[in-house]
């Protein structure tokens, strides 16, 4: 493999997280809602009320994105918006009860086609896949290191 390696693991690498992608899209519709939505719920469900601001560094979804997603699924019943008592700057974005129990019913569904999506693989190679992925993600992030021609 050589030199080749590293671009041949890029676009292997590149093809299964679109694959994967696809495949969650689907998965999404099912429960009628879009990627975005979903991840917002899904750190709502989990790490409780948050700012917009958090839920975007959460989801990685743009600051401009983030209040039509929260928008849409305020619009749906899923959360609300809850001023801070504390400053009235801050808006906190909570689960309603809707969306606690839809979260409830999907989230463990969710949780067992992500399962079959790595199915074929050990507990053992996805531990050793977890580090690598978070290797080359270490590697990606850090800033003023650049390639050596």
């Amino acid at each position: 493999m050589g030199q080749d390696s590293s671009l041949k693991a890029f676009v292997i690498l590149m093809k299964a997280a679109k694959s994967i992608q696809e495949r969650v899209k689907q998965d999404m519709i099912r429960y009628g809602l879009n990627h975005s939505e979903f991840v917002v719920l899904e750190a709502l469900f989990h790490k409780g009320p948050m700012t917009v601001r958090q839920i975007c560094s959460k989801v990685l979804i743009a600051s401009g994105s983030i209040t039509y997603v929260i928008d849409k699924l305020e619009k749906k019943g899923m959360l609300d918006r809850r001023p801070c008592p504390d400053d009235r700057r801050v808006v906190h974005v909570i689960l309603t009860d809707a969306g606690e129990e839809f979260m409830k019913k999907v989230f463990p569904e969710h949780q067992r086609f992500i399962k079959h999506l790595f199915g074929n693989l050990l507990e053992e190679e996805k531990e050793r896949l977890i580090g690598l992925l978070k290797k080359v993600g270490h590697q990606a992030s850090e800033t003023g290191k650049e390639p050596k021609s």
